[in-house]
């Protein structure tokens, strides 16, 4: 799976992306994703994402991950469909992952684990919410945030 990396924030070393790298990669072997699967992630300040919040969520507030899937059909869009042996030339776009590492520093703070331990989390969030993954009902929530553990044990990434 390709990864992009953005930092906004200028402060995010090499090391910490290529561990979310590695936690990822794992997390789609996990799923069963397939190899040419693309996304992305954006680390900014509080301030830049409250304005995505805001604008995208209705919530005026700085928040901790957003993601945005590509294959989830807004409002008002008409579905596009692909002949069968056009699509295995395309590559398989998940989405963009936006994490706050100032919210993330703040929460590793308050939940008392390492800020690498929180940007995991974080990244790991927003790369199931991005696979169709949701905790909008208790059903939900719970086959989400199980599955979230399980990988995050799995990995060997624990509080």
């Amino acid at each position: 799976m390709e990864i992009t990396f953005i930092d906004e924030t200028q402060k995010v070393s090499k090391n910490e992306r290529e561990e979310i790298d590695r936690l990822l990669q794992y997390a789609a072997d996990y799923l069963k994703l397939p190899e040419n699967s693309e996304m992305s992630i954006t680390f900014m300040d509080n301030e830049r994402i409250q304005v995505i919040n805001r604008d995208y969520r209705g919530k005026d507030a700085p928040t901790d991950v957003i993601s945005f899937a590509i294959e989830e059909a807004g409002q008002n869009e008409m579905p596009i469909f692909f002949d069968d042996e056009k699509m295995t030339d395309l590559p398989n776009e998940l989405g963009d992952i936006m994490i706050s590492t100032q919210r993330a520093q703040e929460q590793a703070a308050e939940y008392g684990h390492s800020y690498e331990r929180e940007v995991g989390f974080l990244a790991l969030h927003g790369f199931l919410h991005i696979n169709g993954y949701d905790h909008m009902t208790p059903e939900d929530e719970k086959k989400m945030f199980g599955l979230q553990k399980e990988i995050l044990n799995a990995y060997g990434l624990k509080r």
